[in-house]
């Protein structure tokens, strides 16, 4: 049988297994929370690690098309079309 001498079930633990099983509840629970905290903070920086390239992207484009301006190799009119361009394609991801 699985009961012990004073008749409890599995040796009677008494308080101390009421502790033990109360403190393993609290560390589970914390782990599992954990892991959904981290996982979602991976989620999200990855999300935005993307978003922050795309930016980077983009700026580099406007930041070379300025540069053909400022030397001379466009006129505005260029600047500005090509410009609209760019912002649209980047809307358009």
């Amino acid at each position: 049988m699985m009961y012990g001498t004073d008749g409890c079930m599995w040796g009677g633990w008494g308080w101390s297994g009421w502790i033990l099983m109360g403190a393993v509840m609290v560390l589970s629970s914390a782990a599992l929370i954990t892991a959904v905290v981290l996982a979602v903070r991976y989620l999200t920086d990855s999300n935005a690690q993307r978003n922050r390239a795309d930016s980077a992207s983009s700026s580099k484009s406007e930041d070379a098309l300025a540069q053909r301006f400022a030397r001379g190799d466009i006129d505005e009119d260029e600047f500005r079309r090509r410009l609209t361009l760019l912002r649209e394609h980047q809307e358009s991801r």
